[in-house]
């Protein structure tokens, strides 16, 4: 079988995003929950689905930048449609500004992209208390806001006005935050619930609403004191807990290594979900074939689309010059899927299949390189703790380790355990 090059690149592309629900995307999936040690996306579906099929609920979800969240959260979206659940899901990162965000910002983008996925299907609601609320900023802001009809579209007016002017986003952020009761009020009120009410009309079960990228929000200091992912979601997670909907929301990683997590999972009475990564060794350092095996599936997949793993590992030297280079991969990407997807995408740029194990090692070295340019002599001693202990202890820890992928989180049947990035354990600087 020939290996079609242009496509198999442009599946291997790192910022891809898989939409399961696309065909053409739906044969490079490969399912890791058995290997995770949960099936996170099955009990968020469930706990819709199943267990609170009528009384809105609230999850959360988290997991490393990259090992899959967007991916999975797709799978949701298209699992609970099939279910016939009404699911509008959104890239917070798209609208907000990641570095700055508030919780009224959160309410507003909920509005915008939930009145926009009504609108598309003829469901078209106006909230009194938005129409005077429109009036009333374009006054406050003094900016001239040609507001249409439809409240997504005066969302999003407002929103872009904001979006790149500091100084405009501040003056909103003083006029809506002490109406931050009154502008969820009406999205419960005056969208959600009416909202509700006419997609069972159309036979629908319930509306979802999934936010994806909040879990990006920088870690900087809120006026308030606190640090912007505990703000949003400790000490406004109240506010965010109140829609009138089903609600997954992605939040930091940093938030589960915090002191704030008792007080988190109070806000909205369930713990944190957490993709971890796929393992490719186990705690006592020795490989773990399954993880493995499903990481060569991933590869494979891209380059034979539609063909199964039972006739694809047999032409792995299509792609490879020996299954000992895929394995190194696999293996040094510490079972990251967007690691393992760039590398991959990097030795595709140096030359064509098969990749040769010179390849594969100088691509790996390239990558080792640019990852220990950031490391100081301090950093590398908590590493080797790390390697040694399995486990991370504090907040400050986990901002240096994880948020940088230094370190990896991975979960078994014993809970969770942490591991050096295994691109970084060939560096000399950690060997010394």
């Amino acid at each position: 079988m020939k290996l079609d090059l242009v496509r198999f690149f442009q599946a291997c592309n790192p910022s891809k995003t898989l939409v399961v629900s696309k065909p053409e995307d739906r044969q490079y999936y490969i399912d890791f929950s058995k290997v995770r040690g949960a099936k996170i996306i099955e009990e968020l579906g469930r706990t819709i689905t199943r267990l609170s099929p009528e009384q809105p609920t609230c999850q959360l979800f988290t997991g490393h930048i990259g090992c899959g969240k967007s991916t999975e959260l797709l799978r949701l979206k298209a699992e609970l449609e099939q279910q016939e659940f009404h699911v509008v899901y959104f890239e917070s990162s798209q609208s907000l500004d990641m570095a700055d965000i508030d919780v009224t910002d959160i309410l507003l983008a909920v509005a915008r992209e939930v009145s926009q996925s009504l609108e598309a299907i003829k469901i078209n609601l106006k909230p009194g208390y938005f129409q005077t609320l429109f009036t009333e900023l374009a006054e406050f802001l003094q900016t001239p806001i040609e507001l249409g009809g439809e409240l997504s579209v005066g969302i999003a007016k407002i929103t872009a006005k904001t979006k790149d002017s500091p100084k405009l986003r501040s003056q909103l952020r003083q006029y809506l935050e002490p109406r931050t009761n009154g502008i969820l009020e009406s999205i419960n009120k005056e969208l959600l619930k009416p909202a509700r009410e006419k997609l069972k009309q159309q036979g629908k079960k319930g509306l979802v609403v999934i936010i994806d990228n909040l879990d990006r929000v920088d870690n900087s200091l809120k006026p308030s004191g606190h640090y912007q992912p505990e703000y949003l979601f400790v000490e406004r997670g109240e506010q965010l807990n109140q829609l009138n909907c089903h609600v997954v929301y992605t939040i930091p990683l940093v938030l589960i290594f915090s002191n704030a997590l008792g007080r988190l999972t109070n806000r909205f009475g369930a713990d944190p979900k957490v993709l971890p990564m796929v393992p490719v060794q186990l705690q006592d350092g020795s490989q773990f074939s399954q993880g493995i095996t499903l990481l060569q599936q991933m590869v494979m997949a891209r380059a034979f689309p539609g063909v199964s793993w039972e006739q694809s590992q047999h032409l792995i030297t299509e792609v490879f010059d020996s299954a000992d280079s895929l394995e190194r991969l696999c293996l040094v990407s510490g079972g990251h899927l967007r690691n393992l997807l760039m590398l991959l995408f990097r030795c595709l740029q140096q030359e064509d299949p098969p990749l040769s194990q010179e390849c594969v090692n100088r691509v790996i070295k390239q990558r080792r390189n640019e990852l220990t340019l950031a490391i100081t002599p301090d950093e590398w001693e908590l590493l080797r703790e790390v390697t040694q202990e399995k486990s991370l202890r504090g907040h400050e820890r986990y901002e240096l380790l994880l948020r940088s992928m230094f370190v990896f989180e991975y979960r078994d049947e014993d809970g969770s355990w942490f591991d050096i990035n295994p691109i970084l354990a060939e560096a000399k600087e950690f060997r010394l």
